[in-house]
């Protein structure tokens, strides 16, 4: 895993779903792809992660390279939430992931589909524009929150690694904030909308919720997206899976 990844964090909550005991490996930002194929995770033979319909240059070595989260079990390998989910759902049915209606599983697959993909990388850039203008513009400038710190475990490898990436790597820089805050209420409206035909936090947690739900937090960081994102029934399921961490005397 990498520092604050809300990609990971659902890998995370997937193993806590089923009961299962795992230690996370925190790889250092930036060389992580490198660093997952000296831990014997094969990457992919295409990108698998486009921004705007496009995939760069710099997203697509990522990509092949390999990318987190990574799980291993004794000899066993799965890389990404898809297929580590559906390994988990393999190793150990019980809970499951999916429900067992084929109307309400196909929602579920949907919903888990887009979290995965536009949701996922909105997000991310979402976050990574505002700190391009000032770390300010995060909780607690991006130190701690529901998904811990973000990308680095101090202030400047922060803004270094934000930056280099959004610059090179996500189209996430100042420029493109407006933009991407202007499309953010119609991603929240799909999510409230999966929530109020019963896709999304239910009676039973299913993997679209361990999906999107990270995201959420994700967002949540930036300061001046709070006040929409908490009036909104996805709220709702942000706290189910990651309520905000107790503070605790520094």
């Amino acid at each position: 895993m990498i520092t604050g990844s809300h990609a990971c964090r659902t890998a995370m909550l997937a193993l806590d779903h089923k009961g299962l005991p795992y230690e996370t490996v925190v790889l250092a930002t930036g060389l992580h792809p490198f660093l997952i194929r000296l831990l014997g995770f094969p990457g992919n033979a295409s990108p698998i992660r486009s921004v705007d319909g496009h995939t760069g240059p710099a997203l697509a070595l990522m990509d092949r390279m390999g990318t987190v989260p990574a799980l291993r079990h004794a000899d066993q390998r799965a890389q990404t939430n898809l297929a580590i989910i559906d390994f988990l759902e393999e190793l150990r049915p019980e809970p499951p992931l999916f429900p067992t209606d084929a109307a309400h599983r196909a929602a579920v697959e949907e919903a888990l589909r887009w979290g995965d993909g536009p949701l996922q990388m909105a997000a991310r850039r979402t976050v990574m524009a505002a700190a391009g203008t000032s770390l300010a513009a995060l909780h607690e400038r991006g130190a701690r929150g529901r998904l811990g710190p973000l990308l680095a475990g101090n202030g400047p490898g922060r803004v270094l690694l934000n930056g280099f990436a959004a610059r090179t790597t996500f189209a996430a820089g100042t420029g493109h904030s407006e933009a991407l805050v202007g499309e953010l209420g119609g991603l929240l409206d799909r999510v409230d909308g999966w929530i109020a035909d019963g896709t999304l936090n239910g009676g039973q947690l299913n993997a679209a919720d361990l999906m999107i739900a990270p995201s959420l937090a994700l967002l949540d960081y930036r300061l001046d997206l709070r006040e929409q994102l908490r009036a909104r029934p996805a709220y709702a399921l942000l706290e189910r899976l990651l309520p905000e961490p107790v503070a605790v005397g520094r």
